[in-house]
């Protein structure tokens, strides 16, 4: 039953996570908050509610490894699974896109976090730390893209804007709105309480580590939105949307998710992820640079590179 209430507890997140994030987006938009903004706030927190919220159960219910192992494994997962299923499918035109500057901040996002992740505690002050990084960062971001709306086209942007952002739909009646905030809001706590049950279950009863559960289980899960973004993506021959989902994804995750968590309580960070994990974290966003820097396109080869060498880890991690 355990795994049954993993995979209904997972399903209620992804739901519930989708839900809020539409019903924010319209109610940010009917009362008059700009697209750009938007775009750069609600719906970047709104797409990580269900790691943040797993990452707050997990720390209340005395299993901190599972909110680091989750982030970690995420992160993981969204460059070599994420990035590389898609690319067994179709070919990801990435030499068009660039990218340099948000990877460049993801990149010492995740440096940083590795620095912090040795003082062997992420506490309030390392939580605030993150958190002023990510401030930064979305203040760069908006100003950068306020100057390039105002050295573009007049009137079309706008309405593109609005067109281009997740879940928004100006259509959309008022009572709508309400039961998607009402279904999200009620959903994710339940869905990750649901899931953190189930997954500390599981690792007691098949004497697993509460980390090893968090790498595995509960990443692969909550990496299942990117995954089905980011093929689509592939599909359409978008590949900024799948590179710029995978760097996104990755930056909220390390400074966003862990962030607010640390500062609820101290997650402290267990030997095995200073010796394995968090290099080959490193390791996988390291392996974003032909594409980034050099041009390189996302192959069907780079695919089966890239899925073999998570499908490795994976075993390495269980079989530990």
């Amino acid at each position: 039953m355990d795994w049954l209430y993993a995979v209904l507890g997972l399903v209620i997140l992804l739901l519930a996570g989708d839900s809020l994030v539409r019903g924010a987006v319209n109610l940010a938009l009917r009362v008059g908050i700009p697209a750009l903004i938007v775009s750069l706030t609600i719906v970047a927190f709104g797409t990580s509610a269900p790691e943040l919220l797993i990452a707050i159960r997990a720390v209340f219910d005395g299993a901190p490894g599972i909110a680091m192992g989750n982030v970690v494994g995420s992160n993981t997962a969204n460059v070599l699974l994420v990035l590389g299923f898609p690319a067994l499918l179709a070919t990801m035109h990435t030499s068009e896109c660039d990218t340099r500057k948000n990877f460049a901040y993801m990149l010492g996002g995740t440096l940083l976090f590795i620095a912090l992740a040795f003082r062997g505690v992420f506490d309030f002050w390392a939580g605030l730390a993150l958190l002023a990084v990510l401030a930064a960062i979305l203040t760069d971001s908006f100003m950068h893209a306020r100057a390039h709306r105002r050295n573009a086209a007049t009137c079309a942007p706008c309405e593109d804007d609005l067109e281009d952002l997740e879940g928004a739909d100006p259509e959309l009646p008022w009572w709508k709105i309400i039961l998607f905030l009402v279904l999200g809001l009620v959903g994710l706590p339940l869905g990750a309480d649901l899931l953190v049950d189930a997954a500390i279950n599981i690792a007691r009863t098949f004497h697993i580590s509460e980390p090893v559960i968090g790498l595995t289980l509960v990443a692969l899960g909550t990496s299942l939105p990117e995954l089905a973004t980011t093929t689509m993506a592939a599909l359409r021959r978008q590949a900024d949307v799948a590179l710029g989902n995978v760097i996104g994804s990755n930056m909220f995750n390390l400074l966003a998710i862990i962030g607010v968590t640390a500062l609820v309580g101290k997650i402290p960070v267990d030997e095995q992820f200073l010796r394995f994990d968090l290099w080959v974290m490193l390791g996988a966003t390291l392996m974003l640079v032909p594409f980034v820097f050099f041009k390189r396109n996302l192959t069907r080869a780079w695919g089966v590179l890239l899925t073999a060498l998570y499908l490795g880890y994976i075993v390495i991690v269980v079989m530990a």
